[in-house]
């Protein structure tokens, strides 16, 4: 923001505050009460506790893996830091996950035909290893069960590189990025539906690749399982979706970064396979397989107004400190709800704050609240996951529940930390009025874009699924699909806090117009069964 910007911005606030009662047409909401508004404002901008909750939550507590020790030690934190900001009804809804899964330790390292650590992380979920473990490596690239007719009897006392190293790759790509209005006006673009009733079987199969490789290369003597990370910079992820009781990995597996892989493969093929020795130290907990969203509210003052809600995922990977995905939102929601609450007044509608569980395994936790408050729609209950996640996108009819009428608006924030420059109307062009002038009063804050298109992969898509009105917010960026998204650069370090600070007050600014507001937010219509897009499709069958 320039610096003009700021004296006005300075200007503003302050005028709210000496002339509290009366009107501020800068900051006026068409249904919202603009001296809350300029106190959420004054509150968020001046006072912030966004960057030192972060640290608290990122820097001591750290990453917060589905159904593990360290995500229900962040819950307890959540729930106390929810307490002491004056809201009510705080408790955690649990639901159906499966193992918990704790890494304590872990280290892996080339010891021939030289000594060098290799930066690496095991792939979440797959066992430890009984002490250290070394061993030569085979490059066997498999990625379809026809692969492992050609490494029968091949792999015994091996360790087993799984991946195709590719080429070092050379991005033309900014690192880090802000939106240009050019690149918002780009997203303005409506998202036709596609439904391939053969896609979900397809992904259900490669889906389960995963196992199968596992438990091929134990039957063969393998002692373990290694596969490349997706990126290059030295980036590692460890993302794991084999979760459920009694369906884990056979063996340990462990993604390593791109150069050290690919150093490996050299070596390899020039002369006599290089060794490698792993430790992993994790454990497996299967006393409690319930994970848990955690739910707050600032009470309404009418009971029959419904209510109107905000959350993030609290979840995240293993490799860094889940501090931009999505630590980032849910500082957000729970800075919102400080401002809010700080208010010390209540709004016409019910406020709900969700921390929700289980997003990165497949939006588990916020379908777990649909199916329990919203909706339900027919699912195969032997189906767990990421199986269930699939099946659950394309179960016809859906059943409103009792609470379906009660949510009035849901907003959710999942990308990153970058600075809020709109909303995303998910292609519901009769709510862009209202949700324009939602966002009116911050347009000095750069949040002034509304686009047409959808947002995909988190936690308000099952609600649009349903045909609620679920909404994301426009980010800037940042480095978040570049580097840092599921990554061990994923820490406190890459979060922006003038951006943090405007994203807070905004959530705050939204969700108290929507939770006062006469008027509601437009429904999409109650999706049937869709027909296929190409009735005519013939798929590969290697595919």
């Amino acid at each position: 923001m320039p610096d003009f910007a700021h004296r006005r911005f300075a200007l503003l606030i302050s005028a709210g505050l000496l002339a509290i009662a009366a009107p501020l047409p800068a900051l006026a909401a068409p249904d919202g009460d603009s001296v809350a508004l300029a106190r959420i404002i004054d509150e968020g901008m001046n006072r912030s506790e966004a960057m030192t909750t972060a640290s608290a939550l990122m820097d001591r507590i750290g990453a917060r893996l589905t159904n593990s020790e360290n995500h229900r030690k962040a819950e307890s934190w959540a729930m106390d830091l929810l307490r002491q900001r004056g809201l009510a009804n705080i408790h955690a809804e649990p639901f159906d996950f499966g193992v918990g899964w704790n890494l304590d330790s872990y280290a892996v390292a080339m010891v021939s035909p030289r000594a060098l650590p290799l930066t690496a992380i095991p792939v979440a979920w797959s066992p430890p290893t009984a002490g250290t473990l070394q061993a030569p490596v085979v490059i066997a690239p498999m990625s379809r069960e026809e692969h492992f007719a050609e490494w029968k009897g091949k792999l015994a006392g091996k360790i087993v590189l799984v991946s195709l190293p590719g080429q070092t790759s050379e991005s033309k790509d900014p690192v880090f990025q802000r939106y240009t209005d050019a690149d918002i006006a780009e997203l303005d673009t409506y998202t036709k539906p596609v439904f391939d009733p053969d896609a979900a079987a397809l992904q259900v199969r490669n889906r389960r690749f995963q196992g199968k490789l596992a438990a091929f290369l134990k039957a063969e003597g393998a002692v373990a399982l290694v596969k490349m990370s997706y990126r290059d910079g030295k980036l590692v992820h460890g993302e794991g979706y084999d979760f459920q009781p009694g369906q884990t990995l056979a063996l340990p597996a462990i993604e390593l970064a791109q150069e050290d892989y690919r150093r490996l493969v050299r070596l390899a093929k020039t002369g006599p396979a290089p060794e490698i020795a792993i430790t992993v130290a994790a454990r497996y907990d299967e006393s409690n397989l319930r994970a848990e969203n955690v739910v707050a509210e600032i009470p309404g003052s009418d009971p029959k107004a419904g209510y109107v809600m905000a959350g993030a995922h609290f979840d995240s990977w293993i490799a860094g400190d889940g501090a931009n995905d999505n630590g980032a939102g849910s500082i957000t929601v729970l800075e919102a709800a400080r401002l809010i609450a700080k208010l010390g007044v209540k709004p016409k509608r019910t406020i709900r704050f969700v921390l929700w569980s289980g997003e990165e395994q497949g939006l588990l936790g916020s379908r777990a609240y649909i199916d329990q408050h919203l909706a339900s729609r027919p699912v195969d209950p032997s189906l767990k996951g990421i199986d269930s996640y699939i099946a659950w996108r394309n179960a016809f009819p859906i059943t409103p529940k009792p609470e379906y009428g009660q949510l009035k608006a849901y907003f959710n924030m999942d990308n990153g930390s970058g600075r809020f420059r709109g909303i995303y109307s998910e292609g519901n062009l009769g709510a862009e009025k209202l949700l324009k002038e939602w966002l009116s009063p911050f347009d000095m804050l750069g949040a002034d874009k509304l686009v047409v298109s959808k947002t995909g992969g988190t936690d308000h898509v099952f609600m649009q699924a349903i045909g609620l009105p679920g909404y994301q917010f426009i980010q800037d960026p940042l480095d978040y699909d570049s580097r840092v998204h599921h990554s061990n650069l994923d820490t406190v370090d890459h979060m922006r806090a003038d951006d943090m600070r405007q994203a807070a007050v905004i959530m705050a600014g939204i969700l108290w117009q929507a939770a006062n507001s006469d008027k509601e937010l437009p429904r999409a219509v109650l999706p049937t069964q869709p027909a296929p897009t190409d009735p005519f499709k013939v798929r590969d069958p290697a595919q």
